[in-house]
């Protein structure tokens, strides 16, 4: 096996290598947001005044905090309860968001 062949099926085996660590940290987040903060996809959440429902959790946003745990993810929700953004298109809330 050539120097270039070695380098090539090493850097393929390193990517493969990354990829799945990215998934497991991805689904890591998952967990940690539906264990720690109760909030996954068809969570009910309050913010601002209103009442949302989850339709997404953006794990990308999450903060590491000073103490190495992991901050309240942003999420993107639509309004339930009759506010005049009732039945509009989901929305960004930021992490600011508290559980029904």
């Amino acid at each position: 096996m050539s120097t270039t062949q070695y380098a090539d099926s090493l850097r393929e085996f390193l990517v493969r290598k990354i990829v799945k660590a990215e998934r497991e940290l991805q689904q890591l987040k998952m967990d940690y947001c539906r264990f720690i903060y109760g909030i996954s996809h068809r969570t009910k959440i309050k913010f601002e005044g209103g009442v949302y429902l989850v339709q997404s959790v953006d794990l990308d946003s999450m903060q590491r905090l000073d103490n190495g745990e992991w901050g309240k993810p942003c999420v993107t929700a639509t309004r339930l309860d009759g506010g005049e953004s009732e039945g509009a298109s989901p929305r960004q809330i930021p992490s600011q968001w508290e559980l029904c």
